[in-house]
């Protein structure tokens, strides 16, 4: 085991702006442009996002022209991202349910 790729990955995933570009294109590849529109991040802050999520291998592109559509590298990265979401919302059920006994 590597420990030290898997802190560079769990380190990309831990901030907010790559996260809603991981799920802007969790079920299709989108350009640069389609991603900026969508979340309302710029151009530039979202090249320099897809680029640490690049350096991880958690999203990869395709060239299409001159066009690069971006998407996750894999099902295990999805995988990862879905258990992330679903234990937040399975704690934050366990929470607020000791909040009301």
């Amino acid at each position: 085991m590597n420990n030290k790729k898997s802190v560079s990955l769990f380190k990309a995933l831990g901030d907010s702006t790559r996260l809603r570009i991981i799920d802007c294109i969790f079920y299709e590849a989108k350009s640069v442009n389609k991603i900026s529109l969508e979340t309302n991040i710029s151009q530039s802050a979202i090249s320099h996002q897809l680029k640490i999520l690049r350096d991880v291998d958690i999203v990869r592109f395709e060239k299409r022209g001159k066009e690069r559509n971006y998407y996750i590298s894999d099902n295990h990265i999805k995988m990862i991202i879905d258990q992330v979401y679903e234990h937040v919302d399975e704690c934050r059920w366990l929470n607020e349910k000791r909040i009301y006994t």
